[in-house]
């Protein structure tokens, strides 16, 4: 499905973005595992990819960073000729309730989530626009579709990679570029694994297929997304959160 594909998956070393990578890679792209902090976990990645029969190599760089995701989309541009795919998911979490927030903890959020995807949509477009070709796929989420209590600037960044999605989709669709956001729901991560048997469950209420997502759940859809069987779909977020949102 994606054979002869480059792929770009940010914050991939672990969580969703490390299944991402893994299933790209299974439908045959050859994929660029970002990472910002372990680069242990990242070349596990790029190891689990290898060990399967796929290509993958691990490029450091935090992307929040103007230049830095300037300097990865030109290296990798360099190195494998083209970039078919990026899939913007870096993310982090600074939750707190907006009274007790601190103005580093809004800053930092909005940095990595929003400003970094628009570092790397900025620096990949120029590439996909001479190709005449490509898919962009950024990571939002039903936080940002819904709001959630103790994350106005994660929300804040959500919903703005929302609004980023449809305007470059405008921009880009002439030249035959698709741009998608994908907003997961409660999926079993890290994250959520910390979470109270009572929080959970309160969750699961909320969710009409009883269950959390999996990180397979959504690198699936973000697979199907990236190639052309997704060709006439562009600025679109796409929910993958259980009926969650409905």
């Amino acid at each position: 499905m994606l054979s002869g594909k480059i792929a770009i998956v940010t914050g991939a070393s672990r969580g969703i973005g490390r299944d991402v990578a893994l299933t790209l890679a299974g439908y045959g792209a050859t994929v660029i595992v970002n990472y910002c902090g372990s680069k242990e976990k990242a070349e596990q990645v790029v190891a689990d990819i290898e060990a399967a029969g796929g290509t993958a190599k691990a490029y450091q760089g935090d992307v929040s960073k103007f230049d830095v995701a300037k300097d990865m989309m030109t290296s990798v541009k360099k190195e494998f000729g083209s970039i078919d795919i990026l899939v913007n998911n870096a993310g982090i979490t600074k939750d707190n309730l907006v009274l007790k927030m601190s103005e580093e903890e809004f800053d930092q959020v909005i940095e990595v989530n929003l400003k970094g995807t628009f570092n790397c949509m900025k620096h990949v477009s120029r590439i996909m626009l001479k190709q005449r070709a490509g898919h962009i796929i950024n990571m939002s989420s039903v936080s940002g579709v819904m709001g959630n209590p103790g994350q106005i600037n994660y929300c804040a960044s959500k919903a703005g990679v929302i609004g980023m999605t449809k305007s470059l989709a405008r921009e880009l669709g002439s030249r035959g570029i698709t741009v998608n956001a994908v907003a997961p729901g409660y999926i079993q991560t890290e994250m959520t694994e910390v979470l109270s048997e009572d929080v959970k469950e309160s969750i699961l209420n909320t969710v009409p297929l009883k269950r959390m997502g999996t990180t397979k759940d959504i690198a699936e859809t973000v697979a199907f997304l990236a190639s052309d069987k997704a060709a006439y779909i562009t600025g679109q977020t796409i929910s993958v959160d259980g009926g969650m949102g409905m």
